[in-house]
């Protein structure tokens, strides 16, 4: 079973479940039986309520040989118009076959490509956000023996209402070249000149990496995306196998996303089923105060999934990006705030090496 397929055409038959708030061991015949005013069975229980600060809420425990197919996940993303940042306060982090860590680990709004603690809409092939902050992962994930996927709450306040449902099969057996699905979420509020900004390091192993996502708030003026994205593999060094030619250009854009025939830079912003540039603002649009205005510093999310074009590596796999910008006076050192998502899968069931994130006010946007 090749883990990008869809498996419907290849006879290979399992057992489908769903896990969610009405039930939330995805027992077979035990879906939609909690009570409401309009009876037994009448949408008693639709969400998690009243999620505490400081938090570990079990959304999953799977016993089993299984794939998780689907992920379906909204909530608000605040709580008062101070306390605004839910989607980088709430962690999603999942492991398998009772790794001792997590195999993802990520602010709840970045793995699905939804950075700085806003939603945008998503028309990808594995990552969908659709309207109003329908949050959807459709990777295939997995295990031969257990999932646990839990959501962790660093925010100020109560999260009243917590709204999912986990889709996935359980199956007899999988096939001895399964891999299992990793996502890793990394930052630099500032950038050091001259020095790659690092997306994913320190995976050793056989595995496949399958996308990238990144935040960049710039921080400087002119042009930022001239940087190259490299992908090390395989005992590279000092040069890396796979080197592009441009952050806009590694995301499917070019020429800067310019509208044609302007006089002045107006960005367009896209999303297509492998690569997009969905958000661009600068402006904050999460909160109003009467004695402050809502401007920031311009944030862009962009990504690239290596689905059809999957990079493999056999021995290890390292993935940066320069910090390169372009001005009238040609190319220059530049430095910035980029946070990022890396996605892809490998043998081992645990990282090799595992770094928790970072606290919360560092995962905040500027």
């Amino acid at each position: 079973m090749n883990i990008f397929q869809n498996i419907l055409p290849y006879g290979v038959f399992g057992k489908s479940r769903a896990i969610n708030a009405e039930n939330p061991t995805g027992e077979k015949g035990k879906g939609g039986m909690a009570s409401s005013n309009l009876g037994k069975g009448r949408k008693g229980s639709p969400c998690l309520k009243n999620i505490e600060p400081g938090s570990t809420t079990v959304l999953a425990d799977i016993s089993g040989c299984g794939v998780i197919n689907h992920i379906w996940i909204t909530v608000d993303n605040k709580t008062t118009d101070g306390d605004c940042f839910v989607l980088r306060d709430l962690i999603l982090r999942m492991s398998w076959d009772d790794a001792k860590s997590p195999a993802v680990e990520v602010p709840l709004g970045d793995f699905f490509c939804c950075g700085f603690g806003k939603e945008c809409y998503i028309n990808s092939y594995p990552i969908v956000v659709a309207p109003s902050r329908g949050l959807n992962s459709y990777f295939s994930m997995p295990f031969r023996k257990k999932a646990r996927i839990e959501l962790v709450s660093q925010h100020k306040n109560v999260i009243p209402a917590f709204f999912y449902q986990i889709d996935y099969c359980l199956y007899d057996t999988l096939p001895d070249t399964m891999l299992y699905f990793f996502a890793k979420w990394n930052r630099e509020s500032v950038t050091v000149k001259k020095k790659d900004y690092t997306i994913l390091d320190n995976v050793y192993g056989k595995g496949i990496y399958v996308g990238t996502y990144l935040a960049l708030q710039t921080l400087e003026r002119y042009w930022w995306g001239e940087g190259e994205v490299k992908f090390y593999l395989d005992g590279d060094e000092e040069y890396p196998t796979i080197c592009g030619t441009g952050m806009e250009d590694y995301v499917g854009g070019s020429w800067s996303f310019a509208k044609e025939n302007q006089e002045k830079m107006t960005e367009q912003t896209y999303s297509t089923p492998f690569l997009g540039y969905p958000y661009y603002s600068n402006h904050d649009d999460l909160t109003v105060h009467p004695y402050h205005n809502d401007d920031c510093t311009p944030m862009r999310g962009m990504y690239r999934f290596h689905i059809p074009d999957p990079i493999y590596f056999q021995q290890n796999i390292k993935v940066t990006v320069q910090q390169i910008g372009m001005s009238h006076n040609g190319l220059f050192e530049r430095q910035d705030d980029v946070s990022s998502v890396a996605y892809w899968y490998q043998e081992d069931r645990e990282m090799s090496k595992y770094c928790p994130l970072p606290p919360k006010e560092e995962r905040w946007p500027r």
